[in-house]
């Protein structure tokens, strides 16, 4: 019988980016929790963990022009019915509202609202804070080759 080395299982690419994008959402959301330009309620959700990086594929996703439910989740990955649970969330929280479709009666789009555009301010600070951080912590060439790396293999076809 074959011995395995089990090392492999704890340091192979997919578990390092899962642990690197891991961190970085948390970063994120941690100093959106902490800035003051985001209305107190939604950092108080977010400083209790209420909000996740799940909610964070709204932010991610989401146009500014608006985007249908069924699109947003497409862009996220996500089912149609876990994005509309988050959607529901957000709505109940002020971030973002469904309005008519402009083109189309039947369909409906959500869009951010004055709220949820202050969010996505924090959120585009935040994730430039956590991006000087990570070039400081591995220095700027790593993190260079690192975005450089990923850019090339999301872009990829598998």
């Amino acid at each position: 019988m074959t011995t395995l080395d089990e090392g492999w299982r704890l340091t192979h690419l997919g578990r390092l980016l899962g642990h690197a994008m891991r961190r970085f959402d948390d970063r994120v959301l941690h100093l959106m929790a902490h800035n003051i330009d985001v209305p107190l309620a939604l950092s108080n959700l977010a400083a209790r963990a209420q909000i996740s990086a799940a909610h964070i594929h709204i932010t991610r996703h989401l146009d500014l022009e608006g985007t249908r439910l069924t699109d947003l989740a497409e862009k996220a990955g996500m089912s149609k019915q876990a994005m509309g649970d988050l959607v529901d969330q957000c709505e109940a929280w002020g971030l973002v509202a469904r309005e008519a479709h402009p083109h189309d009666a039947r369909a409906r789009v959500v869009r951010f609202t004055p709220t949820g555009l202050l969010w996505l301010q924090a959120f585009k600070d935040a994730v430039a804070q956590a991006e000087r951080e990570f070039r400081q912590e591995v220095g700027p060439d790593v993190a260079t080759v690192v975005k450089i790396g990923l850019e090339a293999y999301a872009g990829g076809s598998s």
